[in-house]
């Protein structure tokens, strides 16, 4: 009988060590991303301005906004990123002024996450459209932040966000699948 057991335990031996099997921890994964074709279409609603988004955005009006009828979220809701638009009219300069400043404060808060914040001029005279574009680089909570004006009747602010935890090696990919998004949106944008 002891043989018998012996014989067993050595074959169990011998066929636990001829299979080859790779235990070594494996890396994280993530969920493969499918990007739709770009196509885009034309938002020219009852705000005084008007631009192309992709057709897989979803125009909401921003239910944080009490009595602001053109401030607006563009919902990215298969990459679960939101690109949030506020409108003001400019009615000084003293006003202006107020709200570039605020543009700038609320770009340069995320330094305490951010690498870097990079600045770049919008600049099309032909349609009347200026501004600022912030790129935001590292594990901030938004990585693109603008503004667009007239400098004289009108101001449309910008800023993307996505809803999960900002980890930028995680998110490139979609970021830079959305920023092609919003600079179209940017290089179509048009007062009325």
């Amino acid at each position: 009988m002891r043989i018998i057991a012996l014989i067993v335990v050595w074959a169990l031996l011998l066929s636990a060590c001829s299979n080859e099997v790779d235990y070594s921890p494996k890396p994280r994964g993530y969920f493969r991303i499918y990007y739709p074709e770009k196509v885009y279409r034309q938002y020219n609603e009852g705000c005084p301005y008007s631009f192309q988004y992709p057709v897989y955005a979803d125009i909401i009006a921003d239910p944080k906004a009490v009595n602001k009828s053109c401030w607006i979220n563009l919902n990215f809701k298969q990459f679960n990123g939101i690109l949030h638009l506020s409108y003001q009219p400019v009615t000084s300069k003293k006003i202006f002024n107020e709200l570039v400043e605020d543009a700038h404060t609320f770009a340069f808060k995320h330094t305490i996450k951010a690498t870097s914040i990079d600045e770049g001029y919008i600049n099309y005279p032909d349609r009347n459209v200026y501004g600022l574009y912030y790129t935001i680089d590292g594990n901030a909570a938004s990585s693109i932040q603008f503004f667009l004006t007239d400098s004289t009747k009108h101001y449309l602010r910008g800023a993307l966000y996505f809803s999960n935890e900002p980890r930028l090696d995680s998110i490139q990919p979609v970021l830079d699948f959305v920023k092609q998004d919003v600079d179209m949106m940017i290089k179509s944008f048009r007062w009325k």
